[in-house]
C-alpha cells in the first residue's frame, strides 16, 4: 500500500456472518450483496455472495437464462471493499463511505444461479481519505470480473 499508514485496527471475529456484515454495511435486502467474510488482513479481505435463483434481479435478467448483472458483481466488490475500509478505520457505516467513479471494471465471465461468487479486495492506496482497492470476483477459480474500486471516507450529513 502506498502513501499514509492506517491506525492500528481491531480484527473482527471471523468468519463474519450476515448479522456482523450488516453492522459494517448500510445496505439491506435486496441490495446487500455480501453473505459471508472469511479473511481480513491489514490490506485485504475475502467475502462470498451465494447466488440463488430467488434473487430479484433474475426476474428480468434474463428469465429464460438467468445471469447476474455485471454491475451487481461490481457492487458486491465495492461492498466487500467498504467492509475492509470500515474495519481498517475502526468505524461503522454512520461514518460515511462514498463510492467514487470506477473506470477499470471488466466483466469476464457469466455468473448464474447456483454459483458462489468469491469476492477479493486488496487495498493498494490510501491518501487523505481516499482508498483505492484492486478487486477480483471469481467462481470456482475462474475470474468473473475485476475492478478498481475507489472509496472516499467522509461524514454524510443527514437531513
Amino acid at each position: 500500500m502506498t502513501e499514509s499508514t492506517l491506525p492500528a485496527f481491531t480484527m473482527p471475529e471471523l468468519p463474519m456472518d450476515i448479522l456482523t456484515i450488516r453492522e459494517y454495511l448500510p445496505h439491506r435486502y435486496p441490495f446487500l450483496l455480501v453473505d459471508r467474510v472469511t479473511d481480513v488482513t491489514e490490506n485485504s479481505i475475502v467475502g462470498y455472495k451465494n447466488v440463488t435463483i430467488n434473487e430479484e434481479f433474475f426476474q428480468g435478467h434474463f428469465p429464460a437464462y438467468p445471469i447476474m448483472p455485471g454491475v451487481l458483481i461490481i457492487e458486491a466488490l465495492a461492498q466487500v471493499s467498504g467492509i475492509l475500509g470500515f474495519v481498517l478505520t475502526n468505524q461503522k457505516p454512520k461514518a460515511g463511505h462514498i463510492l467514487l467513479p470506477c473506470r477499470k471494471n471488466k466483466i469476464k465471465n457469466q455468473v448464474v444461479a447456483g454459483d458462489q461468487l468469491v469476492l477479493k479486495s486488496e487495498l493498494v492506496m490510501q491518501k487523505r481519505g481516499i482508498y483505492k482497492y484492486n478487486c477480483t470476483a471469481s467462481v470456482d477459480g475462474i475470474v468473473a470480473a475485476t475492478a478498481e474500486i475507489i472509496i472516499s471516507h467522509q461524514k454524510i450529513e443527514q437531513a
